[in-house]
């Protein structure tokens, strides 16, 4: 069988990883040592699922024979009751690794590099930006994965004109790459007087974090600059010149970190944004060829593509992707974000198995 097949040479390639892996000289190139290790852990659910499977096939070949050849009718009757049982667990099992054997997006594993921008929408469109933070914030803890604020800007009537940070748990790029894309929001702003709905919009770019194995950087292609860290409108928080900005002179790209009250943690954190800026420009050229391959449900990097509105008059959220729209606003932005995650997910891994039958 075609399935069998694949699997068995999808087993054989796992088990050559292990080997390698445990060759001592893999240990003293380091970043070969941890793409082996990735790349293992991500064919054990096949391999697991492969011994299963196989397991299943020998289980209902070794019923069929009894049904064959067995002259004792309980013993038959046994054979025919255990192959009503394993029969229908094919189909299922066979679904199963179909989904697992589509090609996983080599970054879904990472951690997430999140930035949220105020858009069209004056101070509503800062305070939706903090609701959308709050949103992830919420959701984050439910997932037990730490937020770690990079860099804020705050809006002078509360929220964010814009806030980038970390997002650091495992899986966190696979779930939460979907909300890239312009969010919308309907409804009556607290600024205003007369109860009439405003839309405003917020722009979210998510990213998968660059580690250095991912980016070489030159010391000499990047200038840096200390400066005071601010607040709100301005005044100074800090006396002294903690605060950093870097500029990546072959691409202009500046980054800069205040979070922290020392200098060496901000540069840290500063040198981790800019790896994962000089990052995104490659991961865009990807994105671009997958979503010309197929209808990709993750955001090619445009801040110009609407992807969700959030209606509280109505109290519904619509995902225009793929077409959803929910009843449970208060819920989704209090972090209940699950459901969305999940049918995003269902609608990629549909277009993905399209693209592997055509």
């Amino acid at each position: 069988m075609e399935i069998l097949d694949k699997l068995e040479a999808i087993k054989k390639r796992w088990e050559d990883l292990a080997a390698q892996m445990n060759d001592p000289s893999a240990m003293s190139d380091m970043k070969r040592f941890v793409q082996l290790n990735k790349d293992y852990k991500e064919l054990e659910p096949i391999v697991k699922a492969y011994n299963d499977y196989s397991k299943l096939m020998a289980d209902i070949k070794s019923a069929k024979d009894v049904l064959k050849n067995e002259k004792d009718p309980d013993f038959k009757e046994m054979a025919k009751e255990e192959l009503e049982e394993l029969e229908p667990q094919i189909e299922e099992l066979e679904e199963e690794i179909r989904v697992l054997l589509i090609p996983k997006d080599p970054q879904d594993d990472k951690n997430a590099v999140m930035e949220i921008r105020a858009g069209t929408g004056g101070d509503e469109a800062s305070i939706f930006a903090g609701d959308l933070y709050r949103m992830y914030q919420k959701y984050c803890e439910t997932k037990n994965w730490k937020i770690d604020v990079v860099d804020v800007n705050e809006g002078t009537a509360g929220g964010f004109k814009e806030i980038v940070f970390d997002v650091i748990g495992e899986g966190a790029y696979g779930m939460l790459k979907f909300e890239s894309g312009v969010h919308r929001v309907q409804r009556v702003p607290k600024t205003e007087t007369q109860g009439r709905v405003h839309t405003s919009a917020a722009s979210v770019v998510v990213l998968p974090e660059a580690d250095e194995f991912d980016v070489e950087l030159n010391d000499k292609d990047i200038r840096k600059d200390t400066f005071c860290s601010s607040g709100p409108g301005g005044q100074s928080v800090n006396t002294t010149y903690s605060a950093i900005r870097l500029t990546h002179i072959p691409t202009g790209i500046v980054v800069s970190c205040q979070d922290e009250k020392s200098q060496i943690k901000n540069l840290a954190k500063a040198m981790k944004v800019l790896r994962t800026r000089l990052y995104e420009r490659e991961h865009a050229k990807y994105m671009e060829e997958m979503s010309s391959k197929r209808k990709t449900m993750v955001s090619t990097g445009d801040r110009s593509a609407k992807i969700r509105t959030y209606n509280w008059p109505q109290g519904r959220v619509t995902d225009h992707r793929i077409n959803l729209t929910l009843y449970n606003l208060q819920q989704i932005v209090d972090g209940d974000l699950q459901e969305l995650s999940d049918a995003l997910q269902i609608a990629e891994n549909a277009e993905r198995l399209k693209e592997g039958l055509e």
